[in-house]
């Protein structure tokens, strides 16, 4: 009797206790089992590692772009025009009420006066008729255009918004 089977035992069985008198033809279905070595897990990473370096790095770029969006959020709320605005409108809507569509409605005389300004300005340096080539000839093309532009830049600036936020309204509607 043997511990093993078939020709296996014949040519690698050390532990026969009988011969086997007729020897079997072998099959030629082999089956295989090959168990993984095992690993002992590690909690803490091989400091020379570099998939735990590129993990780790991973991990701190993506910390890194979580912050970045954060920031960049924060800094369009900041920067958002109309909802300051639109804060401000409605502490004051029961006082000016029309403001918005009064605005709204005002704003493109002011844009067509500043751009005739700019085109009127243009035009005359173009043409040669004004000159600013000494100090008294800037000074005065400053005091008639400089303070004028200055001015209704301004105004637009402070009417722009409040205008684009009675359109906003209109839009929502």
């Amino acid at each position: 009797m043997n511990c093993c089977f078939g020709w296996f035992a014949a040519v690698h069985c050390s532990c026969r206790l009988i011969p086997d008198p007729e020897p079997q033809i072998p099959d030629m279905h082999f089956q295989f089992e090959i168990a993984q070595q095992a690993q002992p897990a590690t909690a803490e990473p091989r400091p020379g590692d570099p998939a735990a370096t590129t993990l780790e790095l991973m991990k701190q770029m993506l910390d890194v772009q979580r912050e970045q969006l954060n920031l960049a959020r924060a800094m369009a709320a900041a920067h958002d025009a109309q909802a300051r605005w639109r804060q401000v409108l409605a502490r004051w809507t029961d006082d000016f009420q029309r403001l918005p569509e009064a605005c709204k409605h005002v704003l493109p005389t002011l844009e067509k006066a500043y751009f005739d300004m700019i085109a009127e300005l243009t035009s005359r340096l173009r043409d040669g008729d004004e000159s600013i080539e000494n100090e008294f000839a800037l000074a005065e093309f400053l005091d008639r255009y400089g303070v004028r532009l200055g001015q209704l830049g301004t105004l637009l600036s402070v009417v722009g918004p409040l205008a684009e936020v009675a359109a906003a309204a209109e839009n929502k509607s």
